[in-house]
Formats: structure tokens, C-alpha cells, sequence
């Protein structure tokens, strides 16, 4: 399964990348032609300065997260929830991964070993106005997901961008696969729906930030997900920051033994530059 998913990840890579890089070509080209004098064609003057060539990335960025929860007496529960953010910036394209693993005991019984994959590519980010692609691979002891597969476009819009507050809106159409344990595969075309901002108080000594995703499924109306992450941040400096955060999810399609809703709260900290 692992060899599997790392080849339908490696293959929706190489997709997303072989797009975007044409869609920043054609970009750099059409300013080339803008730019360029008519006449720059015919002769140069001697002493004109070269323009340095545009570079596809110039920007790196990066945080790792470390989540968890303990408690014991009459319930012996225990979880940890490992994630990462990382962004790769330029003057047109942004790509941006924030992969996770979570793991899970209740008395003594496997409860989470769920991992998450994605990969997002945006073309002209910077606008008020962008357009994306995303790819996404899932598996999850908890609701007994084998491998679910995700992949599409969409558009999105930057409602607010200032020092204080980043608050964006996105909406895609995407194509979902998802291999359970018992029932039989569910195949789906979604449109996914996204709430994301970031919002800095008390002179950046506090940070709020929330992430909501809502996906109904086009052709039916009852097949409904959603996932909401909220969380608190204090940052101690400009690159640890202690954190707590709240998610919520929810699937209308389970297996029989599985609920539909679940809710945890963890405590950690995170170390990057982002």
C-alpha cells in the first residue's frame, strides 16, 4: 500500500508541476513581450545592463508541528499528531505541502494511525485573484479508509493580506475515490469549499489561526464532509511557538461501526520560520 500511494502521489506531482511551470512560461513570455522595446530587437547599446532571469522559486518557508494529548486512570488514552508546513514561493507559481501523521491509543487499543498528504500549486498567488490545482492522499485506521485519492482546480480570492490579518476564500471542483475497508469504493466529483486565515494580536503575541474545508458531493446531496482545525499560538520567538488547537470532522459516508462525527483537542509546539 505504501508503494502504491507513493506512486499516485509521484504521478499527481509531476502533473500539478508540468502545469504550472507551462502556465508560468506562458506568463513570463507575455511580460517579455510587453516589456521589450521594438527596436531592442535590432541593436543594444553596449553598456546596457543585463536583466537577471526570472527564477521559478525565490522563497522557502517552513514550520513542524508537534500535537498531542495524554490521560490515564479509568480511560488510558494517548495521541500524537505530527504535521509540517512548507511553501515554496515565487514571482508566479506557490506550492505548498502540509503533510500529517496522527497516532492513537485507548486502552491499549489502536485507535488513529492516519496519515495525510497534499500538494497544492498556485499560479499568480500574489493577485487578489489566483487559480490552483491540489492533489491529496489519505489513509485512516480511525474511519477504516484504506487509501482515498483527491484531485482538482480551482479559483481563489484574498479577501484580506496585511501584517495582522491574512484571511483568503477558495472554491475547487475535485474528483474523490476513497477504498474502505468493507464497503465498496466511493467514487465522487465534490466541490470543496475553503475558509482559511491567520490573524496576529497584542503586537504578534497571540496568533489565531483557522482552516475550514466544506464538501458536499455534487451528485449526492446527502454525501457531505467537512473538517475544521482552530488554534491558539504564543509565539516565544521568531521561530518556536507554543500552541493548542481544536478539530473537528465529519462524514456522512461511514462504515457501520464507525461514527460520522469526531473532535479532539491537543496541546504542542511548533519550530520554523513561517
Amino acid at each position: 500500500m505504501k508503494k502504491l500511494t507513493c506512486h499516485h502521489f509521484l504521478k499527481l506531482t509531476a502533473f500539478l508541476l508540468s502545469v504550472s511551470v507551462s502556465a508560468a512560461s506562458a506568463q513570463t513570455l507575455a511580460d517579455t513581450l510587453k516589456t521589450v522595446p521594438a527596436d531592442s530587437v535590432i541593436s543594444a547599446k553596449p553598456d546596457t545592463v543585463p536583466v537577471p532571469p526570472k527564477v521559478l522559486i525565490d522563497t522557502v518557508k517552513y514550520r513542524f508541528i508537534g500535537d498531542g494529548n495524554f490521560t490515564r486512570g479509568n480511560v488510558n488514552r494517548s495521541l500524537m499528531v505530527l504535521r509540517a508546513e512548507v511553501t515554496f514561493s515565487g514571482p508566479v507559481i506557490n506550492i505548498a505541502t502540509n503533510p500529517r501523521f496522527t497516532y492513537g491509543k485507548q486502552n491499549g487499543v489502536l485507535a488513529e494511525r492516519d496519515s495525510y498528504l497534499d500538494l497544492f500549486v498556485d499560479v499568480f498567488k500574489k493577485r487578489k485573484t489566483y487559480v490552483f490545482g491540489l492533489g491529496v492522499l489519505e489513509t485512516s485506521n480511525l474511519r477504516r479508509i484504506d487509501l482515498r485519492q483527491m484531485a482538482g482546480a480551482g479559483i481563489g480570492y484574498r479577501v484580506v493580506k496585511t501584517k495582522n490579518n491574512d484571511l483568503s476564500l477558495t472554491n475547487a471542483i475535485l474528483y474523490e475515490s476513497t477504498n474502505f475497508r468493507e464497503i465498496a469504493t466511493v467514487s465522487t466529483i465534490r466541490n470543496s469549499f475553503r475558509i482559511k486565515g491567520k490573524h496576529a494580536v497584542m503586537q504578534d503575541k497571540i496568533r489565531f489561526n483557522h482552516l475550514t474545508f466544506i464538501q458536499p458531493a455534487l451528485n449526492d446531496i446527502s454525501n457531505l464532509r467537512w473538517n475544521t482545525i482552530l488554534s491558539i499560538e504564543l509565539p516565544l520567538n521568531k521561530w518556536i511557538t507554543l500552541r493548542t488547537s481544536f478539530e473537528n470532522s465529519y462524514e456522512s459516508v461511514v462504515e457501520s461501526t464507525r461514527k460520522r462525527n469526531d473532535s479532539r483537542v491537543t496541546f504542542g509546539i511548533s519550530v520554523g520560520n513561517k
